[in-house]
């Protein structure tokens, strides 16, 4: 069964002789929070207007639930909420009166919209300040409230552009928080653009590494992570205590690890043994080393982060995984 919700096939979008996206191809699958990251300029909100139908592709094809994009825009609107980094109400009514004649736009009855606009507000954390002026909210609370103004209309898919940019650490976790559960409640697909690693490592089930209109990079982290510094090994780090016995040199512990099937090898660092092997072996190591009477310090599996991942990218000028 397909699954996919999100679809783009070798899609290029040239302005002039410029190409602000070029030959992208994506799928982001139903209840999947993807990550779109990338330094600004980097084609990330050309491709989300593509998606919404609000530009066309110069080639390829966009697809949304099984919808074309460039043919049949209204039809994507109806089943995509979009919340941008700048998010527009009138600064002169209430949050939820803002809400109402959103409601009332989505076609909603007068009684149906307000009891629906009460609820989301008491969903995204805005009960208290329903009947305050937007004007008066602060940017976080501004989000908020753009959050519910997009779930208004039941959407499958939310697309969120920079949401977090300008808001205080606190109100950025809240809000973060906010986005996952209203997933996990609605299994809603969700598009995360972003050039902030550590949000999009926070929330995102995958990301995709986007520069200069090229993804370079798509999958889950731990994979990209895998494929880009242990060779798809796992990279298990071993620290043994100095003082309880004698360190044993690199041939030593690869002749102590050898009826381990999978140890492919090991290295001696200078605090710790760095050890690859195609499988977690992380207990049978711990176990060969402690039955030779030497003393466990500590052991862990290598996992590099997405920033990482993105800065490995960058210097290597690594080609599309």
């Amino acid at each position: 069964m397909d699954d996919s919700v999100i679809q783009l096939n070798n899609v290029t979008k040239k302005y002039g002789g410029f190409k602000a996206v070029n030959q992208l191809s994506l799928t982001i699958n139903k209840g999947e929070i993807f990550g779109l990251l990338g330094p600004n300029g980097a084609g990330k909100s050309t491709t989300i207007l593509m998606l919404m139908g609000l530009t066309e592709p110069s080639e390829g094809r966009v697809q949304v639930c099984g919808i074309n994009s460039t043919t049949h825009p209204i039809e994507v609107k109806r089943k995509v909420g979009y919340l941008p980094e700048d998010v527009g109400f009138y600064d002169d009514w209430s949050g939820l009166d803002n809400l109402i004649y959103t409601a009332r736009l989505n076609g909603l009855n007068p009684q149906d919209a307000k009891k629906k606009a009460n609820d989301l507000m008491e969903r995204v954390g805005l009960s208290t300040q329903k009947d305050k002026k937007t004007g008066k909210y602060s940017k976080g609370m501004r989000q908020r409230l753009g959050l519910a103004d997009v779930l208004i209309k039941n959407p499958e898919v939310i697309i969120l552009d920079e949401p977090t940019t300008g808001i205080d650490p606190k109100g950025v976790q809240e809000l973060l928080s906010l986005i996952v559960e209203l997933r996990n409640e609605h299994n809603i697909t969700v598009l995360f653009s972003s050039h902030n690693l550590h949000q999009v490592q926070q929330v995102c089930d995958r990301v995709g590494i986007f520069v200069e209109g090229k993804l370079l990079a798509e999958g889950k982290i731990e994979e990209l992570s895998k494929k880009l510094f242990t060779h798809g090994m796992y990279l298990i780090e071993l620290g043994l205590d100095t003082d309880h016995k004698k360190v044993p040199d690199k041939e030593v512990l690869q002749s102590l690890l050898e009826p381990l099937d999978g140890i492919q090898s090991v290295k001696k660092e200078q605090e710790h043994f760095a050890i690859e092997c195609s499988s977690d072996l992380s207990s049978g190591i711990a176990q060969a080393v402690m039955n030779a009477d030497y003393k466990l310090n500590y052991l862990n599996k290598k996992e590099y982060g997405l920033d990482a991942i993105y800065n490995r990218y960058f210097e290597g000028g690594l080609s599309h995984v």
